[in-house]
């Protein structure tokens, strides 16, 4: 979903230089959005999953399940407070957030599952918490340009904006 032209247009009239913090602020903005999302979701599965004694694949599916949940839910809330109906919101946080989220999943699951001892350490342990933290955060770093890139083409999260106003 593209940005509506009245609100691209003005963009055109600013030097790329004086454009980049106002992007780089908006892409930052936005993947620590979508990082509280899949955080929360991540979080919540892997904690439903630790504790009900599943193994990594149950527990890390119900984790990505619940991170695109959440991702999508905290877009779609203001949207809807706006008074937009459901089917408008969810259109535009898929548009949004696809992107953003399964980078994030990817890479936060794939670190994980590469840090030796992370997925079984237990919900007590620091090494998971630790382990969790370090995905999350280098998971973010890999959604960042990409979502830079999105909004700059007026996509991603610069559709959100366009609709209420941040």
């Amino acid at each position: 979903m593209a940005l509506p032209a009245h609100v691209h247009s003005g963009h055109s009239h600013h030097s790329a230089a004086h454009e980049a913090p106002g992007l780089n602020r908006l892409a930052f903005s936005a993947t620590v959005h979508c990082l509280t999302g899949c955080a929360i979701g991540e979080v919540l599965g892997m904690v439903i999953g630790t504790a009900m004694g599943w193994g990594s694949g149950p527990t890390i599916a119900l984790a990505v399940a619940l991170a695109f949940v959440f991702g999508y839910g905290l877009t779609m809330v203001p949207l809807l407070r706006s008074g937009l109906p459901f089917g408008t919101a969810l259109g535009l946080a898929l548009a949004s957030d696809t992107a953003s989220i399964t980078i994030m999943e990817i890479v936060d699951n794939l670190l994980m599952l590469a840090i030796p001892g992370a997925m079984s350490a237990g919900l007590a342990s620091i090494h998971f918490w630790g382990s969790l933290i370090v995905a999350l955060l280098v998971a973010g770093a890999f959604a960042f340009p990409v979502n830079r890139w999105l909004i700059a083409r007026g996509r991603g999260h610069a559709v959100i904006h366009a609709f209420h106003g941040h």
